[in-house]
């Protein structure tokens, strides 16, 4: 029994002085849409990007679409580019109770058996029977940061953060590893809400434990 608790104590201490700083970046409620979605909801016009996003090649556009589910519905929800192999609507936990649909908790992509609900945009409107999802905390980086923190693609980590407001650790964080990714924690704004966490606030990823 004594040899578990310092074995623990152990990770613990390694853990944490092997914490490495990432960034944050929260999102909002938000859209990927496929190339037919776009067309339908907007023509054939391409999207304008309002900003970019800290993913390469990814951008907040400037469209909008409205959203409605059995019990509520939400204005201006933002269209995130490039167009993508299938169509997808982030939310946050609250989000799903005020439309009235189920809330899935999912890595992006991973579409099935998630709930669907209306999406209408100035030239037309699409019945979604799936895509809606409650994103999956994580972390993106490349496969060179993946080296140097000797991670892996999917692996399960854990992130300290100090808001100021509250500290304290969460995990089961996800690592997302690709070639060209950057470095960042992506959280929902009611998660980083709920800590205190602030876009481009940094926090410190472990290994220990999850």
């Amino acid at each position: 029994m004594k040899e578990k608790l310092v074995s623990k104590i152990t990770e613990e201490i390694l853990a944490f002085t092997e914490a490495r700083p990432v960034p944050v970046a929260i999102s909002n409620r938000h859209i990927h849409l496929s190339k037919d979605a776009k067309e339908v909801l907007f023509g054939s016009k391409p999207l304008s990007v309002m900003r970019k996003l800290g993913q390469p090649g990814e951008y907040a556009a400037q469209e909008t679409v409205r959203l409605f589910g059995p019990k509520g519905h939400f204005d201006k929800v933002r269209v995130v580019g490039p167009e993508r192999a299938h169509t997808q609507v982030e939310l946050t936990i609250s989000d799903c109770y005020h439309l009235g649909i189920r809330p899935v908790i999912r890595l992006s992509g991973d579409i099935e058996e998630t709930p669907g609900l209306y999406v209408v945009g100035p030239a037309g409107f699409l019945k979604l029977e799936n895509g809606v999802i409650v994103a999956q905390r994580h972390i993106h980086m490349s496969c060179k940061d993946a080296e140097k923190f000797g991670v892996r693609d999917l692996q399960k980590v854990r992130i300290r953060f100090n808001s100021g407001f509250r500290k304290g650790i969460l995990g089961d964080v996800l690592v997302r590893v690709a070639k060209n990714a950057s470095l960042e924690c992506h959280l929902d704004v009611e998660e980083a809400n709920a800590l205190g966490i602030k876009n481009g606030d940094v926090v410190f990823m472990e290994t220990g434990g999850i």
